[in-house]
């Protein structure tokens, strides 16, 4: 780990204070799959919207720049969705350059519906008066092109950290929640999302704050 570690609480105060500084700051939250990045940026979001009013962030995932499944079908990866080649990366790190310019009227960014396993495009708006942006993914601080763009374009990056064993239930429960039996689903957490953690694992170091979570 590297850089300053905070806990959640900390990482929402800090969160707090960077939507009150002028301009927008974009927040780039990274760590490996179930690491917990997507439920600390609805925390940040909520509490921010709670400080400095109704709107002031919103959250953009990365995982709204997943491949579809049919196109993943063709490319014969369907069984390894979410291997850093399974994403758009260009499109996201055009919409990133996007949300850190801030001059557009409204930016409208894809979510990703977990209950049918797909992005879904247009469905995220932010607007100028947007003060803080959280967007959060696994590769954030990958060192491959384009990825590696990233970095130098966040206010701040953030990688999120926990014990492993808390990390791949989570995931297993997770993927049960969405129709794998218990088999199927911690067979997927540690032999997909697995081989995604352990590169995700050489980056972290690269980010500028820890979050223990």
């Amino acid at each position: 780990m590297t850089g300053t570690e905070l806990s959640v609480d900390d990482a929402v105060d800090r969160a707090v204070a960077l939507a009150a500084a002028p301009g927008r700051a974009v927040l780039g939250i990274t760590g490996a799959p179930g690491a917990g990045k997507s439920t600390l940026a609805r925390r940040i979001v909520a509490a921010v919207d709670v400080a400095h009013g109704t709107g002031t962030a919103v959250q953009v995932p990365m995982d709204g720049f997943h491949l579809t499944n049919a196109a993943l079908d063709a490319l014969g990866r369907r069984g390894r969705k979410g291997a850093v080649d399974t994403f758009d990366a260009g499109g996201y790190v055009a919409l990133v350059r996007r949300l850190v310019a801030a001059d557009e009227d409204v930016v409208w960014a894809p979510d990703f519906d977990r209950r049918v396993d797909e992005p879904v495009a247009g469905s995220i708006p932010v607007p100028r008066s947007t003060r803080l942006v959280v967007t959060e993914g696994n590769y954030l601080l990958d060192a491959d092109e384009p990825w590696s763009a990233l970095p130098t374009l966040f206010t701040e990056t953030w990688a999120c950290v926990v014990d492993d064993r808390v990390r791949v239930d989570r995931l297993v429960g997770r993927h049960m929640r969405h129709g794998r039996d218990h088999e199927a689903a911690r067979s997927w957490a540690l032999e997909v999302d697995g081989v995604n953690a352990a590169r995700v694992a050489t980056t972290v170091t690269r980010a500028s704050r820890t979050v223990l979570t």
